[in-house]
């Protein structure tokens, strides 16, 4: 189960993961520079791991929140979105060299490759209202009102 929370004005955010399956929680703060060029390949990320004081304190921060659970399905992590999203289901494969990216090709069950598309970042989706998200995957050939 993760919890963002987008800081208002700032490309920061705060992340908590809560863990039920081993029992434990990751805090911590992450700031993301996206690459400078298109396709699969990563861009800049830090991440600062915080003690709960720590994040409490970052947590007190104007932020817009957003909420997920991610199940891991290697090389893949599925993210299943809640609230307003809810019916958004996202996969991301990370890997370690751009080339291995540039060479991964999604399972069949992708619907629509959206690495390119900055809409579905989660810094933009915080901020989507479902309306948007609808017209957004129209534009993929996706069927909105079978999210609904």
């Amino acid at each position: 189960m993760i919890t963002d929370r987008y800081l208002v004005g700032t490309r920061l955010r705060l992340r908590r993961a809560e863990r039920p399956d081993v029992g434990g929680c990751e805090l911590k703060l992450t700031q993301k520079v996206p690459a400078d060029r298109p396709g699969a390949v990563q861009g800049l990320i830090t991440n600062t791991y915080l003690s709960p004081a720590e994040y409490d304190l970052l947590a007190s921060l104007p932020a817009a929140v957003l909420s997920k659970t991610r199940f891991s399905v290697p090389p893949l992590g599925v993210d299943v979105f809640d609230g307003p999203l809810q019916g958004l289901v996202l996969a991301e494969a990370e890997f370690t060299r751009d080339e291995e990216a540039l060479a991964f090709v999604p399972p069949a069950e992708c619907l629509a490759e959206v690495t390119d598309d900055a809409r579905f970042t989660g810094g933009r989706l915080v901020g989507a209202s479902r309306q948007e998200l609808m017209t957004w995957l129209a534009e993929y050939g996706i069927r909105p009102e079978a999210l609904q």
